[in-house]
């Protein structure tokens, strides 16, 4: 009798489990940190949310360490990646043709600062009093411009962006103009529509790259 196929089953099953698990109590955690806060947002409550327990939930992560996953998650379909080439957000946009890639960067950066712009306010909030949240965001920050570097040198690459004296200080600029701090503002507060908003940021991330359109 071979036994080593039901203990794979077994494991497999509990490995499953165990994923379905942290997938629901992250996104427990989402809906409360962005409807309640971090400091009003308590373990209790996730478990409920979740429909688990407390102790399931402890097991999981802390509360700091389930803020930071339900941005990530929230925000690029991933925890803890490093790059966002490496997430949902931008999967397949490298294969985009020129004429159109512009375009599918900002309607994918759109779609997620949409999604994750009110876990960044709570994020940054929860990072002024919790260091591991703090050391968290400093590393998503390093990320960010990371990755704002490369998408300057893909847009000079393909003649999108014209031969820059300066890619790192366009790479700031265009880290602005795509931050879920500019949706927070333009869009949740100041009621612009997505378009306008995207019409606007194109407009900017061109005039950084060197173009200035009519």
């Amino acid at each position: 009798m071979n036994e080593s196929a039901p203990r794979a089953y077994r494991s497999e099953l509990r490995a499953r489990q165990a994923k379905e698990t942290r997938t629901r109590i992250v996104s427990a955690a989402s809906r409360l940190f962005a409807s309640q806060g971090y400091q009003a947002t308590t373990i209790a409550a996730i478990a409920r949310e979740a429909g688990v327990s407390a102790e399931t939930v402890k097991t999981s992560a802390s509360k700091a360490e389930l803020l930071i996953a339900a941005f990530e998650v929230t925000f690029s379909g991933s925890e803890g990646a490093e790059t966002l080439t490496d997430t949902e957000v931008a999967s397949g946009v490298l294969d985009v043709p020129d004429a159109g890639f512009l375009d599918a960067v900002l309607s994918r950066i759109t779609t997620a600062n949409a999604r994750g712009h009110a876990l960044w306010t709570v994020l940054l909030g929860a990072a002024l009093s919790d260091p591991l949240v703090d050391g968290a965001l400093r590393g998503m920050l390093e990320h960010r411009r990371a990755d704002l570097a490369r998408l300057v040198e893909e847009l000079v690459g393909r003649g999108i962006a014209a031969d820059l004296p300066d890619p790192d200080a366009a790479a700031e600029a265009i880290s602005f103009l795509l931050s879920p701090e500019s949706y927070q503002q333009l869009v949740a507060q100041s009621g612009w529509s997505e378009e306008r908003y995207i019409a606007w940021v194109r407009r900017g991330v061109l005039i950084e790259c060197g173009h200035y359109p009519e």
